[in-house]
Formats: structure tokens, sequence, C-alpha cells
């Protein structure tokens, strides 16, 4: 069984080529059971343990089929020691027989892979002429958000904000995008009224972007907040947006940002418009006009995690 580290899944990955396989496998037969949830109780904030598995149901283009799972901790605390919040492991398998055929490092897989789902839902719902993206949070996730979008839009400005503005100052010297500027806001408000695009990728319990701040036009991109006790967004930006999902299994149970609009009645099941599944395969209509408010809510699916597993291994495997 070959280890494959967090080095080799940068140099084997691009944004483009995993965008196109993540649409890809929203079209193919894949199975993917509702992820597994842990608490792992802690001092101060409980600690998660989540198990993702995932195989192909049939050979795709001839080749082979896999199955997959990826093991994840995630441990909020971990900030405070200037430790990762998330760790995490993949093990993908031969599809016909079980047999191992890598572990990879699946914290840098999960970051790819987590970027390309929101890029690619923004090819949908984003406009096409967007120019000016707002990153909320400067964690780990942030840069690959903002390289992701700049790969499907043609952004030429990204404003980054984070609750400690020293590691938002660190991610833009971190970004060299060429054509684009990179500056640091600590006005979050004044930030998201003039944005195209707001990405936000933070571990909030309490909205940090408000509906009243969305102008017309704006596509809001939430990737944070995946338990149903966390929020990004307050039901005001939910009430006002056509809102759209990764998987409806998944976000609509375990995300906040939907799962208490739901609860409070500021939105309804029937109101949310799609996932990735039906936006790819042409049964969800993406935005259809240049002044809607769209919002995509990702929690994450394992099918995500096998297709960027298997792209790595197929241009990776000797």
């Amino acid at each position: 069984m070959r280890s494959i580290s967090a080095e080799e899944i940068d140099a084997a990955l691009s944004y483009d080529t995993l965008i196109a396989a993540l649409a890809e496998a929203f079209r193919a037969d894949i199975t993917v059971p509702l992820r597994h949830h842990h608490t792992i109780p802690q001092a101060g904030r409980d600690a998660t343990l989540l198990l993702m598995p995932a195989w192909t149901d049939r050979a795709t283009h001839g080749g082979p089929r896999y199955l997959g799972c990826k093991i994840v901790s995630v441990f909020p605390d971990n900030r405070a020691s200037s430790r990762p919040s998330v760790y995490g492991s993949y093990v993908l398998m031969q599809g016909d027989t079980g047999a191992p055929l890598a572990v990879m490092d699946g914290t840098a897989l999960t970051a790819w892979r987590t970027a390309s789902a929101s890029a690619l839902a923004a090819k949908y719902l984003a406009r096409e002429d967007v120019a000016h993206l707002v990153m909320v949070g400067a964690g780990a996730l942030a840069p690959h958000l903002v390289r992701a979008h700049c790969c499907v839009r043609p952004i030429s400005r990204v404003t980054l904000w984070n609750r400690t503005r020293a590691r938002a100052d660190a991610l833009a010297k971190q970004l060299a995008l060429p054509g684009v500027r990179v500056t640091v806001t600590d006005d979050l408000e004044q930030a998201v009224r003039d944005a195209d695009i707001v990405s936000c990728a933070t571990l909030s319990n309490e909205p940090l972007v408000r509906g009243a701040w969305l102008r017309p036009g704006v596509h809001l991109d939430l990737v944070g907040a995946f338990r149903p006790g966390m929020r990004e967004s307050d039901d005001a930006a939910v009430s006002r947006a056509r809102v759209f999902v990764d998987t409806m299994a998944g976000a609509t149970k375990e995300g906040g940002d939907i799962v208490q609009p739901l609860q409070t009645g500021a939105l309804r099941l029937d109101q949310v418009q799609g996932d990735l599944f039906g936006l790819t395969r042409g049964t969800a209509r993406g935005r259809t006009s240049a002044d809607e408010i769209t919002l995509f809510k990702s929690v994450g699916t394992a099918l995500e995690d096998l297709a960027a597993a298997m792209l790595v291994w197929q241009r990776l495997k000797v």
C-alpha cells in the first residue's frame, strides 16, 4: 500500500481538473452512505470524529472500481495552541476486492475537494462577470477557496477578513495570484456590501454575514459551520436567497445554516432549489438572473473525497 503525502497531493491536483472530476462524479453511479458523527467530549468545545465511506457502483470509462473511506478528527480548540483544527486520513481501496491501494493525507485532500466543490457550485450560481471576492476566515481552507473561485470566475480583487487580523495579514502575503489585488479589512459589513462572491470558511457558532448586507446579484458560499449548532449566516440571508446545497441528505440535517432556518421557518425544505447532483445533471436550475442572490451551503460529502482520491491515484500510481 502506498502512502501519499500532502506535498504529493498538491503536485498531482489542479483546480480545473478536480472541478471537472467532481462534476463527473456527481453525475456518476457512486454510493455514498450518510457519514458517521461521533462526539468526543473535551474540556472546552467538544471534538468530532467523522467516518466518510463511498464506493463506485461500476467501473467508469473501462477503468477499475474504487472504495474509499476518510477518517477525520475536528478539534476546534486546537487553534489556541496554533494547531490545525482538522486532521484526516483517506484510505483508497480496490472496489472489486477491497485490497488497499493507498493511504493519503486527508487534510490536504479535504481542502482541495472542498474548495473545488464550492467553485463547481459557483459555475452554476455566481454571475459570469463577478470581480470582487470576499473571503471570511483565514484558516487552512481559505487559500484553496480563493484560488478555486479565481479558477472559474474573472476575479480581480480579493478582500480578506478574519476575527484575528494577523491571520488575514499572513494569508494576504501567502496569496500570489496574477492580476488579482489582495487586501485585508476590519470592516466585514462594508466588504460584504461591496462583494460579488462571499465565501465563508469558519467554525463560527453565531452568524457572521447578515442578509441585510447582501446586494443584488451576490453569491454566498458557506463552507464552515458543519454542525447543526454552528452558523455563518442569519435567517435574513437565507430568506433573501435562492438556496442550494451540496447534498440534500447532508446539508439539511448537518449544516446549521440550513438546519436552523428550517427550524425557525425562515426556510422551507421545498425552497431548497437543488444540490450538486441536480445542478450537474441539469435537473436543478442554477442562477436565473443577474440580480438574484444565490446561496450555496456545503457540509462535504464522501463522494467528493473519493473523486479527489481517485484523481490523485490515477495521476501518481506507478
